[in-house]
């Protein structure tokens, strides 16, 4: 009896672990997508060591890392603080309708936190529906200054997710030169089959010489225009639309969620 009870001890160990196993291997596979590579980049194995970042820990946004931004107009709505949270280990960034109020959500690290060159990540969930738009960029508190990127800074749009666009689509720009001479490169388009659904990884490795795009860890665009060499601040924020037009199929609410972000730099 005691044998009996120890085989099938052990086959349901062994069946666990198949399952265990099974699943760890469904969720090792590569989705389809548009990526240029299809090995996973990661940091700590490029010679990144962790150098800031933020859990969203506790029940409110942590001030020494974050500032609420832009407070006051944006395109038809208003940035309300109001529409910026943090709970259950997430930052909440929302989009909502209140009466005759369209609102919006950002915050910034201009005043806690810019640096030059890194890998820059965050793990968010998109928001749900079209209009409205999730953002994770870098800015210049010089851009409008001057034309060089190098001296003057660049926009970094890590990625921007229009829904409208195709559940599993995500675009990537950058600018400089703001004003009458403004340039870019982008629209850059990326593809990948589940986007929309779940947590997901969106990051940029900004060197002296180009910016690399990823997605989930693979390589989706890589430029060497518009690089910038001076301190950058980074911005999350649910967008919003510049015509009522372009919030007809919104729902509100709508949360950009995320669950962390992580800046890496090499020694």
């Amino acid at each position: 009896m005691k044998k009996l009870i120890v085989i099938l001890t052990l086959g349901i160990i062994v069946i666990s672990a198949c399952k265990e196993s099974k699943k760890e291997a469904e969720e090792s596979v590569i989705p389809e997508n548009s990526a240029i590579s299809q090995d996973l980049f990661i940091p700590e194995n490029e010679g990144y060591s962790l150098f800031w970042e933020d859990n969203f820990e506790g029940t409110e946004l942590d001030t020494l890392k974050w500032k609420v931004r832009g407070t006051g107009p944006r395109r038809i709505g208003y940035n309300d603080p109001s529409m910026v949270a943090v709970n259950d280990g997430c930052l909440l960034l929302m989009y909502d309708i209140k009466k005759d109020s369209i609102m919006g959500s950002a915050v910034g690290s201009y005043q806690t936190f810019n640096t030059t060159y890194g890998y820059f990540e965050c793990r968010a969930r998109l928001q749900k529906c079209s209009g409205p738009w999730a953002a994770f960029w870098m800015q210049s508190p010089l851009i409008s200054k001057g034309e060089d990127p190098a001296v003057f800074g660049a926009e970094i749009d890590i990625f921007e997710y229009f829904k409208e666009l195709g559940d599993d689509h995500m675009t990537h720009c950058v600018h400089w030169a703001y004003g009458p001479n403004q340039k870019s490169v982008g629209r850059l388009d990326s593809d990948l089959k589940g986007l929309s659904e779940g947590f997901h990884t969106f990051a940029l490795e900004w060197t002296p010489e180009k910016y690399v795009f990823f997605i989930d860890g693979l390589k989706f665009h890589e430029i060497s225009e518009g690089v910038s060499k001076i301190d950058q601040y980074m911005i999350l924020s649910m967008e919003i639309p510049s015509t009522l037009e372009g919030i007809k199929n919104a729902c509100a609410p709508d949360t950009f969620m995320v669950d962390y972000v992580k800046v890496y730099k090499k020694q």
